[in-house]
């Protein structure tokens, strides 16, 4: 079996540096769609935008952490550990949840440690749970957690893992707002470390079974997380304090995302869902909860 479940988990953690600059920060704000938020008479000059695009008053999204240092080394790497040699064109982002530790400073350096900390065997798949726990001098930042599916790796009787989907949201929500993807959203989202192809040129998304190159799971995520700050936290980013998806289909440069919102008092937390509004409604993150002070 390609994937070896207990070699994997023992395998030694993985550490490297990470840094990050206020241009970093702006330029994955600019990505996620800072400054374009139709809900703004004049957004690129707004106050509330300027906080994402200004450096003199910069605050940083907490899903900035998802690309610090140009990407996540914990996905890179834990393909990469020891009993893990799997088909990367059989892989799948499943999932992804952030705990912040404290508030994302707007330039920092610190250290990124990688490992798997789980492997479940759903049938048909395997999943591996890479967490990446990162620290600076001052202490831990934050924790990552990427849920990667890889097809036609399960089946050989292990743990299953604990069920991803949560009960619907009951009654009606408590805010619906919509956000526009710019057609060059994936080439300028991009530009902050995830260089795969299938976000840009059209023969790779073809050959990979799309019609066209999609969107960023990661970049549907970092907009979620801003319509939530914007809407119902008052736009106070260090209100955060974790943030998890489920990644449950395709979204394209040039359509329309549909984010529906319920407050939620114990513990205080937005669930949230989000579609596809030009396909009827089809989902895009699902399971999705903002936990926040």
């Amino acid at each position: 079996m390609p994937i070896d479940a207990a070699k994997a988990l023992a395998a030694e953690p993985r550490s490297g540096e990470l840094s990050w600059t206020a241009k970093d920060v702006q330029l994955y704000h600019l990505g996620i769609g800072a400054g374009a938020n139709p809900d703004k008479d004049s957004p690129a000059t707004d106050a509330d935008e300027l906080r994402y695009t200004l450096e003199s008053r910069l605050h940083v999204l907490p899903s900035f952490a998802t690309v610090a240092g140009a990407g996540s080394p914990g996905v890179i790497s834990g393909l990469s550990m020891p009993g893990v040699e799997v088909d990367l064109a059989r892989v799948l982002h499943g999932g992804q949840s952030l705990t912040l530790h404290r508030p994302l400073p707007a330039e920092g350096r610190a250290t990124a440690t990688s490992r798997i900390a789980a492997v479940y065997d759903k049938g048909k798949a395997a999943v591996l749970v890479m967490r990446t726990e990162v620290a600076d001098a001052d202490g831990p930042l934050w924790t990552n957690d990427a849920q990667i599916f890889v097809r036609g790796e399960g089946g050989w009787g292990g743990d299953r893992g604990p069920s991803a989907r949560l009960e619907a949201p009951v009654g009606e929500p408590d805010r619906t707002v919509e956000r526009p993807v710019r057609e060059d959203q994936a080439l300028l989202y991009r530009l902050s470390g995830d260089w795969n192809p299938l976000h840009a040129d059209p023969e790779f998304a073809k050959l990979a079974g799309f019609e066209r190159p999609i969107l960023h799971g990661l970049c549907t995520y970092g907009i979620t997380l801003k319509a939530v700050v914007d809407t119902l936290l008052g736009g106070d980013v260090a209100r955060v304090r974790a943030y998890g998806t489920r990644f449950a289909g395709v979204v394209y440069p040039g359509e329309t995302l549909r984010i529906r919102m319920w407050r939620q008092d114990s513990p205080a937390a937005v669930r949230v869902a989000v579609t596809v509004a030009e396909r009827g409604d089809a989902p895009a993150l699902a399971d999705t909860v903002v936990e926040h002070s």
